[in-house]
């Protein structure tokens, strides 16, 4: 099957690109739960996958179904180009009554099985229940997203960069006939293939904002809701090389500025771990440990990701640059 969107001249000019951590959480944390093997994925599956069992994580878990449709209340249009978490979630818990009962109602019939009781009370009380929802998002977030965020972000910035530059060399054209194998342009026309349900301009808003993910997998996500504009959320170039270990060559010399102990947390630091973790990947005690975390934290170079007994330390940008600098 295959849908089609028209753009006038109008929605040519509203075409945008967006960077949004709730993409990245719906994605993730499907994949998560699909219980597959995943080729790029599977260092962090394996990193991440207890961290959450053991947060339990039911409300999220009935809205986010293993495959098939996710409500679209979940992942509002992105106010700008990099929103960030607490400004989405905030976006979520406005939505309006009638969406929320009209997208968990088509998950009901899209499931063939009725809402499970945490949705029929969101259902029943969208805005009292919401609040309860979001701070399940935020907790999968510390436990899974944040620790690697600026990993991920590093790699949709640079997709958007390399996007950005082919529209402004080449045009909209060639832009969204390179997007993915599934998307095509023609004329006025952009077209998906593979689509099972509609789209049209009566369907959606106006413009397009093309979202950039590393968890979406091989497929195109498009989001349709009016009055937003439609989205679609495609596969990130050099997702493949997210997770491989990256080099530290100027480890020794900054061991000669921060002192070996700090320098070799630094560089364990290449997976986000716990003060346990690192204590018994180096050899420290905890309490060494902690005292150069904290340092490490106060000079920028080390960030700190809570959720509930979960803490979880990982790697600045900064950090990463000062280690690559050979």
């Amino acid at each position: 099957m295959e849908a089609e969107l028209e753009f006038s001249a109008g929605d040519l000019a509203r075409l945008r690109f967006a960077v949004s951590p709730l993409w990245e959480v719906g994605t993730s944390f499907r994949l998560l739960n699909s219980g597959r093997p995943h080729p790029v994925h599977r260092p962090w599956v394996e990193q991440v996958r207890p961290r959450v069992a053991a947060a339990g994580l039911d409300r999220l878990t009935e809205l986010v179904p293993p495959d098939g449709y996710v409500p679209d209340f979940l992942n509002p249009a992105p106010t700008g180009p990099a929103p960030t978490l607490t400004e989405e979630l905030t976006a979520v818990r406005s939505a309006p009554v009638e969406r929320i009962r009209r997208d968990l109602s088509r998950l009901e019939r899209e499931q063939g099985a009725s809402l499970g009781p945490r949705l029929r009370a969101l259902y029943d009380e969208p805005h009292a229940q919401l609040p309860k929802f979001t701070e399940e998002i935020e907790t999968y977030w510390q436990l899974a997203l944040a620790p690697y965020w600026a990993r991920i972000r590093a790699v949709l910035d640079a997709d958007v960069l390399y996007r950005a530059r082919q529209l402004a060399e080449h045009g909209t054209a060639h832009l969204l006939n390179d997007l993915h194998t599934a998307a095509s342009w023609e004329g006025d026309t952009l077209r998906l293939r593979e689509r099972r349900r509609g789209l049209s301009r009566a369907t959606a808003g106006a413009g397009l904002v093309l979202v950039p993910s590393a968890f979406t997998g091989p497929a195109l996500l498009p989001r349709v809701a009016l009055p937003d504009p439609p989205q679609l959320a495609y596969p990130a170039r050099g997702t493949g090389t997210l997770w491989q270990p990256r080099s530290t060559p100027a480890a020794d010399a900054l061991a000669a500025v921060l002192g070996r102990s700090r320098t070799r947390l630094l560089t364990e630091l290449d997976i986000p771990a716990s003060t346990t973790d690192l204590a018994r990947r180096t050899g420290l005690s905890p309490a060494a440990v902690s005292q150069s975390l904290t340092a490490l934290r106060d000079a920028g170079l080390v960030s700190a990701h809570r959720a509930g007994r979960w803490v979880l330390y990982a790697r600045t940008a900064t950090a990463d640059s000062l280690l690559a600098t050979g």
